[in-house]
C-alpha cells in the first residue's frame, strides 16, 4: 500500500470541510485528512509544530486571507504543499495565489474524486488546476508578451512551461512532447538557471507576464 498523504483543510465553511474530510476517509486515494482550521491564524499557529504533506486552502477566510496564509506557510513550513480550493476564479486572485507559493488552484465545484486526484498529483510534483483556471492561465499567456528576462527561453522550454501552467505532471509533459522524463527535468533545470527565475512557481508566473 502506498504511504498516506497527510493533509489538512484551512476552510471556514464547516459543512463543506467536514463533507470533504469524510470523502477522503472513505475514498480510494491514500489521503489522511487530519485537522480542519477555520482561520489562517489557527493554521499558522498549529502547523509548524507538525506540518502535514499538503494543505487545502480557501482564499476567502475570516481575518487573514488564504493567499497571505499560503505565503506565510511557505516560510514557516517550506516543505508543505499548499493547494488552493476556492470559489474565486478571477485572474488577479489566481496569479496572486501562485505568486504566494500555491502549487495549484482548484474550484470548489470540482468533484471530490478530482480533488483527491489533484492532491495525489501535487504530492507527485504536479501543479493541478481546474480546467476553467487552466484556460484563464493559458489565455493570459497567449495575449501577453513574454516579459524581460524570459525572452531567452527556447520554444521547447516555453512549451514545457505552458503545459506546467495547465497542471501537467512531468510524465504527462514528456508524453505530450514526445521526450523523456529526464529531458523534461533538464528543460526545467535550464529554466531555473536563467535569472531571475528561481522556482517552478515563479517561472510560471513570470512567464505569464506577472512581475514578482
Amino acid at each position: 500500500m502506498p504511504a498516506s498523504i497527510r493533509i489538512v483543510l484551512i476552510e471556514d465553511a464547516a459543512p463543506f470541510a467536514r463533507a470533504l474530510q469524510k470523502y477522503f476517509r472513505l475514498g480510494d486515494e491514500p489521503i489522511e485528512c487530519g485537522a480542519i482550521y477555520p482561520t489562517a491564524e489557527a493554521a499558522l499557529q498549529a502547523l509548524p509544530q507538525d506540518p502535514p504533506d499538503l494543505a487545502l486552502v480557501d482564499v476567502n477566510l475570516p481575518g487573514m486571507s488564504g493567499i497571505e496564509c499560503v505565503a506565510r506557510l511557505r516560510t514557516t513550513c517550506p516543505d508543505l504543499l499548499c493547494l488552493i480550493l476556492t470559489m474565486y476564479e478571477d485572474g488577479p486572485v489566481i496569479f496572486d495565489a501562485l505568486k504566494a507559493g500555491a502549487c495549484g488552484y482548484l474550484l470548489k465545484r470540482t468533484p471530490p474524486a478530482e480533488i483527491a486526484a489533484a492532491i495525489v498529483q501535487a504530492r507527485a510534483g504536479g501543479s493541478p488546476m481546474s480546467p476553467q483556471i487552466a484556460r484563464q492561465v493559458v489565455n493570459f499567456f497567449h495575449r501577453t508578451p513574454a516579459p524581460d528576462g524570459l525572452a531567452v527561453l527556447t520554444t521547447r522550454e516555453r512549451e514545457v512551461l505552458e503545459l506546467l501552467a495547465n497542471g501537467s505532471m512531468y510524465k504527462e509533459i514528456a508524453a505530450t512532447l514526445g521526450v523523456s522524463l529526464d529531458t523534461v527535468r533538464t528543460h526545467l533545470r535550464k529554466i531555473h538557471e536563467k535569472p531571475p527565475v528561481h522556482s517552478r512557481t515563479e517561472a510560471v508566473v513570470k512567464y505569464l507576464g506577472r512581475s514578482t
